[in-house]
């Protein structure tokens, strides 16, 4: 596979199949940190890599649109594709993709059931789904450790937000790797496979939807279904599309930080020797394992007025790419980036976004790596990665499919 670096195509999805390219974006930050990037099926889109430009456009809504007319968060145009790119029209706006003041609102909906009072004593919920996931874990031998933990962890936890049952895990881990695997052959085996995926998750949406209009609780899928902007219920299809932004954020960021943490610590023993000395290191480290981990690669948006970002003439209409895998390995903002720290302080990390929309569930995400890693302190002397694991081939998703790792025990 051959990729050219000398005016590398950031889009392509083979880029990032076999690594995560982080010497391509620290050349870019260094000869090109506004990077036009042309596009065999589209206009070309601007690619911003400094993680200053990155905070910049992510706090101006005004200048930056997310909204789906434009276009939306992602490389190509929802508003002509579809949110997941498999021309799902019948799929509603997300909150994602939709600007202030609407998107403003339809946070207030999601924030009070994630907040601490409304979620109780889930973090003594999430340490008993780690003891019990990790107690199916053959320590000293060699496992793939996603469907083990990397995987349920997360989803267990939406499940209990959305009031499902546990078991609906599985379901769920399938419908959100078509969701955000356009370019992975695995995951979208066919536009007739992507058909039937879709109409399952239509389905069961729609008894969702149904079962919690006619009888509200506390949990997330009750404050979707049953929304209101200016008075007017949310439509079904905006319920679907909010579902499906709830899933993927509720899920790929958390899985596969725990999965590149791992793996970062099999390379980096003593930063495990660090942390097993020292727990209390873990109320902050998740920060550095969300900044050198980078699940998401990239969100887009699109200029609303003639603008300038790092001396470069920005048009209105332009498609503007914002790399937070790079962002995340600035040298002006982090030093010696490419290491991996478990010590570094106020890491002001966009792994989470930022500005509007930064992850409402950012909290729940780090709590979930900290209880994991505070468990797996007890249990593990080391981590040892066997073999390359395989990766997404995406440009969204910094993911991986499989982690074969051997756990020694402590």
């Amino acid at each position: 596979m051959s990729i050219v670096i000398d005016r590398p195509d950031l889009k392509d999805p083979d880029l990032y199949q076999d690594r995560a390219p982080h010497d391509v974006f620290e050349r870019l930050r260094r000869e090109e940190p506004v990077y036009w990037n042309p596009e065999t099926d589209g206009a070309g889109f601007w690619a911003l890599t400094r993680h200053a430009d990155i905070v910049e456009v992510s706090r101006r809504a005004d200048l930056f649109s997310s909204a789906y007319e434009n276009g939306g968060h992602r490389i190509f145009n929802e508003n002509e594709v579809g949110l997941t790119g498999a021309g799902d029209s019948a799929v509603g706006i997300p909150f994602i993709s939709r600007d202030p003041p609407i998107h403003t609102r339809y946070r207030k909906f999601v924030m009070p059931a994630l907040a601490p009072g409304r979620l109780g004593d889930i973090e003594q919920r999430v340490e008993e789904r780690v003891a019990g996931l990790l107690a199916k874990v053959p320590f000293g031998e060699t496992a793939d450790i996603v469907p083990l933990l990397s995987a349920p962890l997360p989803l267990l936890t939406l499940a209990e937000l959305l009031g499902l049952p546990a078991e609906s895990w599985t379901e769920l881990y399938h419908w959100t790797n078509a969701f955000v695997g356009e370019d992975d052959p695995e995951f979208r085996q066919s536009p007739e496979s992507m058909a039937r995926t879709m109409g399952e998750f239509f389905a069961f949406s729609q008894e969702l939807f149904e079962a919690r209009r006619a009888k509200p609780g506390p949990d997330i899928a009750s404050l979707l279904a049953n929304a209101e902007i200016d008075g007017v219920p949310v439509p079904f299809n905006d319920f679907v599309g909010n579902l499906i932004l709830v899933l993927v954020g509720g899920n790929e960021t958390t899985r596969n930080s725990l999965s590149h943490t791992m793996a970062a610590f099999s390379n980096n023993p003593d930063q495990w020797d660090a942390i097993r000395a020292d727990p209390d290191l873990l109320k902050t480290a998740p920060a550095e394992f969300v900044r050198f981990a980078s699940p998401v690669l990239h969100m887009r948006r699109t200029a609303t007025a003639d603008v300038e970002i790092g001396g470069k003439a920005i048009a209105k209409g332009d498609k503007v790419v914002m790399w937070y895998i790079s962002g995340n390995r600035d040298e002006a903002v982090f030093v010696d980036p490419d290491r991996f720290d478990v010590r570094r302080k106020a890491i002001q990390h966009v792994g989470f976004g930022a500005g509007q929309h930064v992850c409402v569930g950012s909290r729940l995400a780090e709590m979930q790596l900290r209880v994991a890693f505070r468990q797996l302190a007890r249990h593990v002397r080391r981590f040892e990665v066997e073999g390359e694991p395989r990766r997404f081939r995406s440009n969204f998703i910094n993911g991986l499919k499989n982690l074969d790792v051997r756990m020694v025990p402590a």
